[in-house]
C-alpha cells in the first residue's frame, strides 16, 4: 500500500527529478502491467469512476464518468486522443510544475493508462513554454519510458500502442480552457468553441479526446495499483484522495503540501504554511487561485474540499490559496489580477474584451486618486455583466469573481480611495 502522500512521496528533495529505475522501484509501472495484463478498458474506468476522482484542475468533475463518455470503439477505426492539460497559467498555482519536474514518469503512466482506458492511440502533453525544466524532464522521461516498452508500439508485449508526444506552447491563460487548448494544439488561436459536442465526443481534430490536469492523472496509477476504496479512504470530509494544496502571500512557509481531501483550512496555512509573519494578521485568502472569491477568516475552520468552499461562497479551484493580509491594499490587488485577466482575454466576446479592461482601467483611477463615486456602481454592473451566462466561456466570470467578493467584504477599502483620492495604503497620511 501507497503511503499518505501518493503523488510526492518519491520526488527527491534535492530538486532532481525521479528516473526511471528510482519509480520502478518505488512500484512505478506496475499499475499500467496490472491494466493492459488483467483488465479491459472498461475495467479500468469502473474502478476511477468507484474511486470518486474528481479533477484536480478546478472544476472538480468526476474523472471516470468523463472517461465513460469516450464512445466505445466496437472495432471501428480513427483516432483518439488523450491531452494533460500543463498549460498551469492560474495565478497563484504552481501545483502540476512540482509533479511534472519531481516525478514525470508518475504523469506518462497515468496518460497511458487513460488512453488504454479509452482505447486511445495518440497522448499529448500541453505544457506551457515557461515551464522550460518540466518540458525537458518529461521528454527525457518519454525517451525512456519508450524504450523500456512503456509507450509507443506493443506496450509491454501487447496490441496497445500510443505516440506520446510534448508539446510546448506558446503560452496564453485561454489555453488553460479545454477547447481554448484543442485549437492551440491545432496550430489555431486559443478561442473557446461551442459546446456541445464535447470533447469526449468530438475534440482534437474532430475526434474522441479526453483533456485532464496534470494531478488529476498522477492520481490514476496509484488508484489502479491500490484500488478505488484505499483511494476514498485518504480523503477526510467526502472527497476521495489527496490534494496538493498551495499557499502564497506573507505566510513563513509559502509552499505545496500534499494533504488528505479535506483537509481544514486552517491546518493548511497555520501549521502546514507557518501562519502569518510577524506583526500581520489574515484579512482574506482566495481558496483556489486567482479567478475564485474571497473567503475570510471565519472560514478558517471549514475543510478544504470542493463541496464545503462552495457552500461558503468560493470554489476550491486548484487548492492553491493567494492570502491577503491586513497591510496589503485589497484595491491594489485586484487591480494587479484584472490587469492579468484583461491582458490575456482572448477577444472572442465583447464582455470579456471590453468589459475586462474597462474593469481594469477604473481600478487603477481609484489606487491613482482619480476614483469617482459612480465607480462603485460601474464595478457591480461589470460584476454582474461578465458573470456566468453572458460570456462564451469562464475567463471573464473567474476574473470578477474575486472582485465582487471583495466588494461585498472590502467596501470601505473602495470607499476610502474615492473619498481620500489616493491608496490609503501606498499614500498614508
Amino acid at each position: 500500500m501507497a503511503e499518505a502522500t501518493p503523488l510526492t512521496q518519491g520526488i527527491p528533495a534535492d530538486g532532481k527529478p525521479l528516473g526511471l529505475r528510482e519509480y520502478e522501484a518505488m512500484g512505478g509501472y506496475e499499475a499500467l502491467r496490472t491494466a493492459v495484463g488483467q483488465m479491459t478498458p472498461e475495467d479500468v474506468i469502473e474502478v476511477v469512476k468507484d474511486s470518486n476522482l474528481r479533477g484536480r484542475g478546478g472544476a472538480g468533475f468526476p474523472t471516470g464518468m468523463k472517461w465513460g463518455f469516450v464512445p466505445k470503439r466496437d472495432g471501428k477505426p480513427g483516432r483518439r486522443y488523450v491531452v494533460a492539460n500543463g498549460d498551469e497559467m492560474e495565478p497563484g498555482t504552481f501545483k502540476d510544475r512540482l509533479l511534472m519536474e519531481g516525478n514525470p514518469h508518475q504523469l506518462i503512466e497515468g496518460m497511458t493508462l487513460a488512453a488504454y482506458a479509452i482505447e486511445a492511440d495518440f497522448a499529448y502533453v500541453f505544457i506551457r513554454w515557461a515551464y522550460r525544466d518540466a518540458f525537458h524532464r518529461l521528454r527525457d522521461a518519454a525517451h525512456e519510458a519508450e524504450k523500456a516498452g512503456y509507450i509507443g508500439k506493443r506496450i509491454l508485449g501487447t496490441d496497445f500502442h500510443l505516440e506520446f508526444h510534448i508539446h510546448g506552447s506558446a503560452g496564453r491563460y485561454m489555453c488553460g480552457e479545454e477547447t481554448g487548448l484543442l485549437n492551440s494544439l491545432q496550430g489555431g488561436r486559443a478561442n473557446p468553441r461551442s459546446k456541445p459536442p464535447f470533447p469526449p465526443v468530438a475534440g482534437l481534430y474532430g475526434k474522441p479526446t479526453v483533456i485532464q490536469n496534470i494531478e488529476t492523472l498522477c492520481n490514476v496509477p496509484q488508484i489502479i495499483s491500490n484500488g478505488a476504496e484505499w483511494f476514498r479512504n485518504l480523503g477526510l470530509a467526502g472527497d476521495a484522495g489527496t490534494k496538493l494544496y498551495g499557499v502564497s502571500g506573507k505566510v513563513n512557509r509559502p509552499g505545496i503540501f500534499e494533504l488528505p481531501m479535506g483537509t481544514p483550512i486552517r491546518e493548511i496555512i497555520e501549521e502546514h504554511a507557518g501562519g502569518m509573519r510577524d506583526g500581520l494578521r489574515l484579512r482574506g485568502f482566495l481558496p483556489g487561485g486567482a479567478s475564485t472569491p474571497f473567503l475570510l477568516d471565519e472560514h478558517l475552520d471549514l475543510p478544504m474540499d470542493f463541496n464545503h468552499i462552495a457552500e461558503a461562497g468560493s470554489r476550491l479551484g486548484t487548492g492553491t490559496m493567494i492570502i491577503l493580509d491586513d497591510r496589503t491594499c485589497p484595491v491594489g490587488m485586484l487591480a494587479n489580477m484584472e490587469h492579468f485577466y484583461a491582458q490575456e482575454s482572448c477577444g472572442w466576446c465583447t464582455p470579456c474584451r471590453d468589459g475586462l479592461p474597462w474593469v481594469e482601467k477604473t481600478l487603477h483611477a481609484m489606487e491613482t486618486g482619480a476614483g469617482k463615486d459612480e465607480d462603485l456602481e460601474i464595478l457591480e454592473l461589470h460584476c454582474k455583466l461578465l458573470g456566468p451566462g453572458y460570456t462564451f466561456c469562464a475567463l471573464a466570470p473567474g476574473a470578477v469573481d474575486p472582485l465582487a467578493s471583495a466588494l461585498r467584504f472590502f467596501r470601505e477599502d473602495f470607499e476610502a480611495h474615492i473619498s481620500e483620492r489616493r491608496c490609503p495604503w501606498r499614500n498614508p497620511s
